[in-house]
């Protein structure tokens, strides 16, 4: 499905009701928004583990604009800013109030730009593997912790100057390290509709990414807050 935000057509999909019988009433579920990572990937990278949610609230995918089914071809659209602002559009055009906002990775940096710049919108905030500043050493020791000195290299040699090689070198042989359980499926990695530009434009220690610093505006966030992250993941360390 789609709908229009801030000019940008977005696509969107749900699981589960809104509305549920109670007993002789009808009632309202909590609504949760999931903001997907990449940037460059899609919303089916929350699927379907979070779909598990829907005993106790509907739950929204969306792509963010530039990526995956959503237009938006503007490279000086793709800013946490606007995609940030395109997050409280998208509540506005669904009739979203108070939503449970998940931001994982690329879309914990998106939710924090929402919740700094848009405070008392969000009902309750669940980041996961995510930083209000990117420390790329940290990320660059992580990787060669896992998986050694050369998968390192191609993580630095990614971030330092991204190109379509060197991401699709890091996506084959840095991404699979993001999980640690041996039997853990990699058919999420083909699911996704990829847009390499959007990725290659924000990523890396000279572009947003490594410029954005939400730390100072933390203080704005009044709702409630859930931090999660791996203790092995090398792309957010602890």
């Amino acid at each position: 499905m789609y709908t229009t935000v801030n000019g940008a057509r977005i696509y969107f999909d749900v699981d589960g009701e809104g509305l549920t019988p109670d007993g002789a009433t009808m009632r309202q579920k909590p609504t949760v928004v999931m903001v997907h990572g990449g940037p460059g990937a899609d919303h089916s990278v929350s699927k379907p583990y979070f779909g598990q949610l829907t005993d106790i609230a509907q739950v929204i995918y969306y792509d963010h604009r530039g990526n995956g089914r959503s237009s938006g071809n503007d490279p000086k659209e793709w800013t946490l800013a606007q995609w940030g602002d395109d997050l409280r559009g998208l509540c506005d055009a669904l009739g979203i109030e108070k939503p449970i906002v998940i931001g994982t990775s690329f879309g914990g940096f998106v939710t924090l730009y929402y919740a700094t710049q848009h405070p008392g919108h969000a009902g309750g905030l669940v980041l996961i593997s995510t930083a209000a500043k990117v420390d790329f050493e940290e990320i660059y020791a992580a990787f060669e912790r896992l998986g050694g000195p050369d998968i390192a290299k191609i993580a630095r040699e990614y971030w330092e100057a991204p190109t379509d090689e060197g991401r699709a070198l890091y996506r084959d042989r840095c991404v699979p390290l993001y999980q640690r359980s041996p039997s853990a499926s990699t058919d999420w990695l083909s699911r996704i509709l990829w847009r390499n530009d959007t990725a290659l434009h924000f990523n890396g220690p000279n572009s947003e990414h490594g410029k954005m610093d939400f730390r100072d505006a933390l203080q704005h966030i009044t709702c409630p807050v859930l931090l999660m992250v791996g203790e092995d993941d090398p792309i957010t360390p602890p």
